[in-house]
């Protein structure tokens, strides 16, 4: 759990903008509910393709976006500190503490009911469906819903980025898990050692990205950069004996 220490800040909140000032850093405003069950184990696997959110780097501090957030994917794996709004529902939240999540799932939107009354995820709605953990570290149980800040943060990771080699011959795709930085990947690039140029990889779907070269039999690198512009090169991080199904870690990470 994380504390807030609200010393000296002035909060400016405009009567028809969605947008908190606190000390200097612009907060937004959502709401947040939970799912997953009490041990989050219900939030394993999702859309943004992470398997065992422990193995790769997760663990239950994550939470499934709406579609205003998750942005077909291109989220996940971004970090975001959550704040419940005392101001608005003091009797559910718990006071001085904040929780930073990493989006590893997709909320989808339910238009069989209304926006404020069940379609939590509907567009144009930002809104974050939070492990229960998660939740229960900044609001009570009861609650069920409440209204929050957040705010994009750096993700703090331990050891190395992750990558997962699933696919078949002529298309290798990568699960890239475990990023720090800011944490959501725009663009990757890879390298077989017979290469002689680094090739653009496309996003498959959440964190999966592909390639349509035959790869089979070269050790392989990565080139990865994220939503703030960063890269990293992950050198010869699978050698040239891997095999579809299998996982490295590399030495780099952001």
């Amino acid at each position: 759990m994380e504390k807030l220490i609200f010393s000296g800040l002035i909060v400016l909140v405009g009567l028809l903008t969605t947008e908190i000032k606190v000390a200097s850093a612009i907060w937004l405003r959502a709401h947040a509910t939970f799912y997953g069950g009490s041990d989050a184990s219900g939030t394993m696997g999702g859309a943004c393709g992470y398997g065992n959110l422990y193995t790769d780097g997760y663990g239950i501090k994550t939470a499934a976006l709406s579609t205003a957030l998750f942005n077909d994917g291109k989220s996940c794996g971004g970090c975001y500190q959550i704040v419940c709004d005392a101001s608005q529902v003091p009797q559910w939240c718990l006071r001085g503490t904040s929780i930073t999540i990493t989006a590893t799932n997709f909320c989808p939107p339910n238009y069989a009911l209304p926006s404020d009354n069940g379609g939590w995820c509907n567009p144009p709605r930002p809104h974050f469906d939070m492990s229960q953990p998660a939740f229960e570290t900044i609001a009570k149980y009861k609650a069920g819903i409440v209204p929050i800040i957040y705010r994009k943060v750096g993700c703090k990771r331990t050891g190395g980025i992750r990558f997962s080699i699933n696919g078949r011959d002529y298309f290798e795709l990568v699960l890239i898990s475990n990023v720090g930085g800011a944490g959501d990947i725009s663009r990757v690039w890879i390298k077989g050692s017979k290469m002689s140029n680094w090739e653009p990889m496309s996003r498959n779907w959440g964190s999966n990205w592909q390639s349509l070269s035959y790869l089979n039999g070269q050790s392989l690198s990565f080139r990865v950069q994220l939503s703030n512009g960063r890269i990293r090169t992950a050198y010869n991080v699978a050698p040239s004996s891997w095999r579809f199904g299998q996982s490295f870690i590399s030495k780099v990470q952001f």
